[in-house]
Formats: structure tokens, C-alpha cells, sequence
């Protein structure tokens, strides 16, 4: 049976709170819903470039427990705001330290998809497709799926 645990179709989509990451949210829903899937909505995060006086220095340990809270508080607002707070297929919210190309790339291991927006936060906007999403197209080990928002 689709609903048992594991044997539902994983979908993985990136999250970082722009508009183009909710559409790709409710993308990632609505396919869900039509082959009974699960959503894992994932959101990156990684240390500010601190410089000082001999360069780079890493942050307090402290400051890497209230920058995975700050990401993960964005990632919960920006999955209820793309879906609602009662989706109507299973999504888990994960945080994840790392680059956004390369979390999403290894959770995307085994998964049935990848959805990334077309464009995130960062970059230049007008590109037509930001690095992350052109990383993950081209290194993905399961298809990927780009949703582009229109602000026409």
C-alpha cells in the first residue's frame, strides 16, 4: 500500500524563502498528492563570513545554534505560507548546515524528485536560473524538476 512509510515517493524541495522556492512548495505538493508521496522541504544555512584582523574567524558556537533556529523558523513560515498549516500531503521541514546546491543534492539521494525554484535569494535576478537550481539540474542523481515564478 502507497501509505506505508518508506514505499511512498520522497520528494525533496528546496526552501529558502523566496517566492520561487513557495511555488516550488505547492509544486512539490500538489505532485505529491497525485502519486501519494511525502514532501521533505529543505532549508540550507551557513556561518556569516566574519573577517578580522588575520582573516576569516568562525563564529561562537552559540551563534550556530540561533543561525539553525533563524533558518529553521523561516523554513516552517515559508512551507505554511506556500500550503497552510494542514498540507494536504505528509511534509517534513528539515534544516540542514551546508551550501543549498550540495544539502539539497545529497538529501535528494534516492529521492523520486528534486524541485527547486528557478530562482532564489541570491545571485542576480536576471538570470533566468539561479546556480543552485543549475547545480541540481546538472549533478542530480534523480530528476529535477525547476519552478519558475512569473511576476508578470
Amino acid at each position: 500500500m502507497a501509505e506505508q512509510g518508506e514505499d511512498r515517493d520522497r520528494i525533496v524541495v528546496g526552501v529558502d524563502g523566496s517566492e520561487s522556492s513557495k511555488y516550488a512548495v505547492r509544486w512539490a505538493v500538489r505532485q505529491a498528492q497525485l502519486c501519494g508521496g511525502v514532501v521533505e522541504a529543505l532549508a540550507a544555512w551557513e556561518y556569516p563570513q566574519f573577517h578580522g584582523a588575520l582573516g576569516w574567524l568562525p563564529p561562537a558556537t552559540v551563534a550556530e545554534a540561533a543561525l539553525s533556529e533563524r533558518a529553521r523558523t523561516e523554513l516552517v513560515e515559508a512551507v505554511e505560507e506556500a500550503v497552510g498549516p494542514q498540507p494536504p500531503v505528509e511534509v517534513r521541514t528539515e534544516v540542514r548546515y551546508g551550501t543549498p546546491a550540495s544539502v539539497l543534492l545529497h538529501a535528494a539521494r534516492g529521492a523520486t524528485l528534486l524541485v527547486v525554484g528557478s530562482r532564489g535569494r541570491g545571485g542576480f535576478a536576471g538570470l533566468l536560473l539561479g546556480s543552485v537550481a543549475q547545480h541540481c539540474a546538472q549533478h542530480a542523481e534523480c530528476p529535477v524538476v525547476v519552478v519558475r515564478h512569473d511576476t508578470h
